[in-house]
């Protein structure tokens, strides 16, 4: 949405601004939190940044927000462990067969993660995990945990009910994230190489391949 300026002078803060100032919401914060983490790294974003970027005083941003670790927890809250809760839903509630259902979750993950801002969280991470590890740990408690456990429920299942192969289960959800996470690093490094790589495709030939291999007969 776009709003004109109010005519003021230039001693004066428009009232709009002043009001927002005061007012700011956390998820303003967290969302310019997001941009900045995606375009400049962790370790490259500064709390000055963020209240400049949602438009409010570093001030405010403190009412809210104590520290960049905290920023980035509520970007994680907010924005990649509701995707995982919904997921956990689905598995719970779904009664179709378990290819279906493995699909239907690496599908997902990419419209309401991979394909958007919070896929730059995981190019984050993979970066600068070494050298901010208590940001790390907090990822892989509550991103990496569930959805590995997400995967190992969907697989045992199709295991157990006859659909796929029995196979090391945890070597199968390494191998099932690995292009996953390559295709977020092609997304926002390696694409400037000159290869360009189509996601909707590769994500397609990735499910094939996998269905393929886990399935005792191919997938229906």
């Amino acid at each position: 949405m776009v709003v004109a300026p109010l005519p003021v002078s230039s001693s004066a803060e428009p009232v709009s601004q002043r009001r927002r100032r005061k007012d700011a919401r956390p998820s303003e914060l967290t969302a310019a939190a997001l941009d900045l983490f995606v375009e400049k790294g962790f370790a490259g974003t500064r709390l000055d940044d963020v209240a400049a970027r949602a438009g409010v005083s570093k001030g405010t941003l403190y009412l809210y927000f104590d520290s960049k670790e905290s920023l980035f927890k509520a970007v994680i809250e907010e924005g990649i462990v509701p995707a995982l809760a919904a997921a956990e839903q689905q598995l719970a509630d779904y009664r179709g067969s378990s290819t279906d259902l493995l699909r239907m979750i690496l599908k997902g993950w990419w419209a309401q993660i991979g394909s958007t801002r919070l896929a730059g969280v995981v190019k984050l991470i993979i970066s600068e995990s070494h050298n901010f590890p208590e940001v790390a740990k907090y990822y892989h408690d509550r991103v990496i945990v569930r959805g590995r456990s997400l995967l190992r429920a969907t697989l045992t299942r199709g295991i157990d009910a006859g659909e796929f192969r029995a196979m090391d289960v945890e070597s199968c959800i390494d191998v099932t994230i690995a292009p996953l996470l390559m295709l977020i690093i092609w997304c926002h490094s390696l694409c400037i190489c000159g290869h360009d790589i189509e996601p909707e495709r590769y994500l397609d030939t990735h499910i094939d391949l996998l269905l393929h291999g886990l399935c005792e007969r191919g997938p229906a």
